[in-house]
């Protein structure tokens, strides 16, 4: 008969509940700063609803009134360098973490917060600013309601994807543990007996992103490194309107913390001191090294998903729920415990809550005039108010920087040595960073194999082991905490990815998270991060380890694009991208890897240009454009169709923002004619765009529709004979030759006058 025995997990879930002894000891100060923040959080609620109802928030307004007492309950157990995050409703979350901050002695019922012109007073200003999308708000008013950050305060961004910014959260938390890790000498906390004293940061979500990717992906990786990340979960028991109970066989979300290995803690998110002493353990528990948390808040929105109107009158609640959670308030409860140990009146409180009323409503009035089209009363924004419409496009990518020489290898006449390609990645990846600790690779089995997979990160593990991570398989999970890392200032990640197809699973990170921040957040922080990804058509691995990501990311902008065609070229094209504040996608060919090739052998320490494209072979005849391994079939083909008299442009840079247009231009206008190369599908084609671009500029020089070679419509697969008819060859680039040939009406392919 078998054995069965029941598993114990390695750390425990625990239910924390108040008793009447935690309220008689709690000091009264911190029951009175309760009191206060949850109130100015819900009173600034109220206005933005006000608002919102007068149809001045342009977009959603998510209220959190109900759920004050998470949110204060949980920053107050928090220090000033602490850091948070949070979701679409986060309001209560970011004003908590403000107020926290900006009085570290606490508040009393006698003040009146943003009462005088001071800190206080701004931040209130400036949070409601950027509801409103006004030009005064933390980021100009491009995040609004839904995206606040404020860096200052450890507000690291609230976020519209569910569950996007938990993977950013670990990011920041990642650089908090290597930074306690450094200052503490490099012991390791717990290993060596002696505890780290960590930041610790807090990424806030609902129950419905508990059960998303990207928070799982989360959760056990920050188990894994042991990341001071709590994962609080504010169970608010509805995703607009659907109940947790239908979507989960386990409603106590606390309880995925334990599978993982993480400790975990519930508590009434009513309860604001049940709150307050659940996320101090856990603060106390991460602080020491000893890893993430879990703390799940069973609390309640007192209105709809969206706007000022209970749940109840969209069907989905019912009035006799409502009232029951209304009659166990968190603001109430905290104001009853102070009444009972007479430290506070309820008049006390009322004075306070008109003193506040009018105080928020003032400074709603700064931004506010009297419509004359409107009703009697009605109001509008002023026009001084918003964001100046010149500055749409300002702050989506960096001014260019360079850390070091420009040089342009194609130019260079110096001494050369030759070396693999694949090994000249290691090489420059080393150099980069031994001259700066801030650099950190991680990607999976970067840390072994001799260099992972592919050789390009051989022998940095032995030389760098703090900062070549391998990764668990969660692309989603480590490309959002390369992002939050990159945007603490601090450190530049790159990351590599096995092949470009996996990009695809770390789409939201990559294309709203990485790509947006920078712009959405109103330039107040910048994105080093540096993907580093393999193109592996004609290696065999099939449809989908195949594809040419280029067309997919030039269509976002965000981010810039290079795709170096030799190993010369990818040195400099690589420190470059480790200089920029951008968001870099470094391309890797697999057919380049293997080739040994000449470059400089003064060092690997050069930089080229942002937006330089290089002329590999000069002509008259037709502007041929092509990256990466298909440059050097073109060179091929021109050799093979001289009369033509082919230019052969090498692009390097693909990105909107940083192409070569004069490269081009001065090319188009000599030989009227453009033939684009690429090797990868047609439906994911990056010439597409480009030949768009070119005939909207150029349209005047071309005496004829610009030509394009690419792959099929087919991704690549398995077969042999297949996967070559998918990718694009040597005879599909001479038969594009040809192409260009006979719309000149010269078959024979001869020179242009």
């Amino acid at each position: 008969m078998s054995i069965r025995e029941p598993l114990l997990y390695a750390t425990e879930c625990t239910e924390l509940s108040t008793t009447p002894e935690d309220w008689e000891s709690t000091s009264p100060e911190l029951l009175e700063t309760m009191l206060v923040q949850m109130q100015c959080v819900r009173t600034f609620e109220e206005v933005v609803l006000q608002l919102a109802g007068e149809g001045l928030v342009h977009g959603p307004a998510h209220s959190s009134i109900g759920q004050e007492g998470a949110a204060v309950g949980s920053v107050l157990a928090l220090r000033a360098t602490d850091a948070v995050n949070g979701t679409h409703r986060g309001h209560h979350q970011f004003l908590a973490k403000g107020l926290a901050f900006l009085s570290p002695g606490g508040m009393r019922l006698s003040d009146t917060p943003g009462g005088e012109p001071d800190d206080m007073s701004e931040f209130l200003r400036r949070t409601l600013a950027e509801v409103l999308g006004l030009r005064e708000g933390f980021s100009g008013g491009r995040g609004g309601s839904m995206h606040l950050q404020h860096m200052r305060i450890g507000g690291l961004g609230t976020n519209a994807i569910v569950g996007g910014g938990v993977p950013l959260a670990a990011g920041n938390a990642w650089a908090q543990r290597q930074d306690a890790v450094l200052a503490s000498n490099g012991k390791s906390g717990s290993a060596e007996g002696e505890p780290l004293d960590s930041d610790v940061t807090v990424t806030y979500f609902g129950d419905g992103a508990s059960n998303i990717g990207s928070t799982l992906e989360t959760l056990n990786l920050a188990a894994g490194w042991d990341l001071p990340l709590c994962f609080f979960i504010e169970n608010n028991r509805y995703a607009v309107s659907t109940r947790v109970e239908e979507v989960t066989a386990e409603p106590r979300l606390a309880a995925r913390g334990p599978g993982f290995g993480i400790r975990s803690w519930r508590v009434d998110g009513m309860d604001p001191l049940a709150v307050y002493l659940a996320t101090a353990e856990a603060v106390e528990h991460m602080r020491s090294g000893q890893g993430p948390s879990v703390v799940e808040a069973d609390t309640y929105r007192y209105f709809h998903q969206n706007g000022p109107f209970p749940g109840s009158a969209f069907g989905y609640r019912t009035k006799e729920e409502e009232k029951a959670w209304r009659g166990r308030d968190p603001i109430e409860r905290v104001l009853a415990a102070l009444i009972e140990r007479n430290l506070a009146t309820r008049e006390d409180f009322e004075a306070f809550k008109t003193r506040l009323r009018t105080v928020i409503d003032t400074i709603a009035a700064v931004f506010l005039e009297p419509d004359p089209d409107g009703k009697p009363g009605s109001r509008r924004i002023r026009d001084a108010a918003w964001p100046d419409t010149a500055t749409v496009d300002n702050g989506i990518l960096g001014e260019p920087f360079y850390a070091g020489e420009l040089r342009d290898p194609a130019d260079d006449t110096g001494e050369t040595t030759n070396r693999r390609f694949v090994d000249v990645v290691a090489d420059v990846l080393d150099a980069r960073m031994a001259a700066n600790k801030g650099i950190v690779i991680l990607g999976e089995d970067v840390h072994r194999l001799k260099g992972g997979t592919n050789g390009a990160t051989r022998g940095l593990k032995d030389k760098y082991p703090s900062r070549v991570l391998g990764t668990p398989i969660a692309e989603n999970a480590f490309t959002g905490l390369a992002g939050g890392l990159a945007q603490t200032g601090r450190y530049r990640p790159v990351v590599e990815y096995m092949y470009s197809d996996f990009l695809m699973v770390a789409a939201d990170q990559a294309f709203n998270q990485i790509a947006k921040a920078r712009h959405m957040f109103g330039d107040q922080v910048s994105m080093p991060v540096v993907l580093r990804s393999k193109v592996a058509m004609g290696a065999g691995y099939g449809s989908q380890h195949s594809m040419d990501p280029a067309g997919i990311f030039a269509c976002y902008p965000g981010w810039r694009i290079v795709a170096p065609s030799c190993a010369a070229d990818y040195v400099g094209l690589m420190n470059t991208a480790l200089d920029l504040h951008d968001p870099v996608l470094v391309l890797e060919h697999v057919d380049l890897y293997g080739r040994t090739e000449a470059v400089p052998a003064d060092g690997v320490d050069y930089r080229l240009e942002v937006g330089r494209a290089a002329v590999r072979r000069e002509g008259s005849g037709v502007t041929v454009l092509a990256y990466l391994n298909m440059v050097e079939l073109a060179l091929q083909a021109a050799d093979a169709r001289p009369g033509l008299d082919a230019e052969v442009i090498d692009l390097r840079w693909l990105d909107r923002t940083s192409i070569d247009w004069a490269t081009i231009e001065s090319s188009v206008r000599k030989t009227g004619a453009v033939l684009i190369i690429e090797q990868g599908a047609r439906g994911t084609s990056y010439g597409g765009w480009l030949a768009d671009e070119i005939q909207r500029r150029l349209f005047d020089y071309l005496d004829q529709p610009i030509q394009r070679v690419t792959g099929h419509l087919s991704s690549p697969t398995i077969s042999k004979v297949l996967e070559a008819a998918a990718n694009a060859n040597l005879d599909d680039v001479i038969a594009g030759f040809d192409e260009v040939a006979a719309g000149r009406g010269d078959l024979a392919g001869t020179a242009r006058n």
